[in-house]
């Protein structure tokens, strides 16, 4: 199967890696770095820099294909996933766009191929554990998560570095958070409601809202629904600064050289403050607490993931989690599990108990682990 991933990042990369060990599967990667792009063909794949902001380019590159993976940056993913579907091809998606993906349901329909979108670790691996448990229980009475990806090194000033675009780190940052409560959808601010968490082996870490719901309080009628994200303590204090005095902005101001946008010149700095030297470990961290009615019974349900950059691939622990939740939805599609036309985020995919356990033992197989308990409460 001839498989198009648009995207050679951190995370595409990962996911390049893993579809292209695969015999059955011949995979093109397209990115507009030419250096990028052909770092990986030492592990089998084809590749093409080109601008993807161009639709007549995705057009292009994605001819011929069976599947088509999106792994962009998030500000051009929905026009991106549009033009494939607009060519009538399968596709996954990881580009975490501030769009509603179901705006393009009625075209994934007209050509009749999934389109599966949010197919990260949070979004993604957290909805897929959703859609299952809407399932399992008789009644979900609230769903809780909890998830970050760290360095494993903390320095100064930031204690953070992004594993993916900071331009997507930022936009977590200013977007809206919705979350549910009492029954009711509501929106606060990110960066709100910090609070410190404590995890085994790990220490504590602070969390607080941000906008990683989705279309989980369109699909889940839980009462109460929250995402927040994680952070060694300090860091929301010190992004809200930024908010707050408008270095976020993305209104142009006039300064001394002529016209300026300062989150344009916020990232371009961050993208440098922010940037993990090759080889540098990482860790991706999550913990996701259902509670809801089993047979006359009220249970908690927790999940939990915590993983660490791999070694023996020189791999990110982030572009782990989230490219092989990405390929575990690609086999799904490839292998027939899932073939239903539209758009589908993964609480949908995950409400069939074939693909949820097809993923999670897919995730396994490449060492990402997540552990579940049940509780009778």
């Amino acid at each position: 199967m001839r498989i198009v991933v648009l995207g050679g990042g951190r995370v595409g990369s990962a996911i390049v890696r893993d579809l292209a060990a695969e015999e059955d599967f011949s995979v093109l990667v397209v990115d507009v770095d030419p250096v990028a792009a052909e770092r990986l063909s030492r592990f089998g794949a084809d590749c093409i820099a080109a601008d993807l902001s161009d639709p007549n380019t995705v057009s292009k590159a994605v001819v011929g294909a069976d599947l088509v993976v999106g792994a962009v940056p998030g500000f051009m993913g929905y026009k991106v996933v549009e033009q494939v579907l607009r060519e009538g091809r399968p596709v996954v998606d990881i580009s975490f766009f501030p769009e509603n993906a179901f705006g393009l349901d009625e075209l994934a329909k007209e050509a009749g191929v999934p389109c599966l979108v949010d197919c990260g670790v949070a979004p993604g691996l957290s909805n897929l554990i959703s859609g299952h448990m809407d399932d399992h229980l008789d009644v979900t009475h609230s769903f809780n998560c909890l998830v970050g990806g760290l360095p494993v090194e903390r320095s100064l000033p930031w204690e953070y570095k992004a594993p993916f675009s900071p331009g997507d780190v930022i936009e977590e940052y200013t977007r809206p958070a919705r979350l549910r409560r009492g029954g009711k959808n509501i929106s606060l601010p990110a960066l709100s409601e910090i609070e410190l968490v404590d995890f085994p082996g790990l220490g504590t870490l602070e969390a607080f809202n941000t906008d990683g719901l989705r279309s989980l309080l369109t699909s889940s009628k839980a009462p109460e629904m929250a995402e927040k994200t994680l952070r060694y303590p300090g860091h929301a204090e010190k992004m809200r600064m930024l908010r707050e005095t408008g270095f976020l902005s993305s209104k142009g101001v006039l300064v001394a050289s002529g016209q300026a946008v300062p989150r344009d010149i916020t990232e371009a700095l961050l993208f440098s403050a922010w940037q993990f030297e090759e080889g540098e470990p990482d860790l991706t961290v999550m913990r996701i607490v259902v509670e809801g009615d089993k047979e006359g019974k009220t249970v908690r349900h927790t999940y939990e993931l915590l993983d660490y950059y791999n070694t023996e691939t020189e791999t990110s622990s982030m572009a782990r989690t989230t490219g092989y939740t990405c390929t575990g939805m690609v086999r799904l599609i490839t292998n027939g599990i899932w073939d239903q036309p539209g758009v589908a985020p993964p609480e949908i995919v995950g409400r069939n108990i074939e693909c949820f356990d097809a993923v999670i033992e897919h995730l396994k197989d490449r060492k990402v682990q997540v552990f579940h308990s049940v509780k009778e409460i």
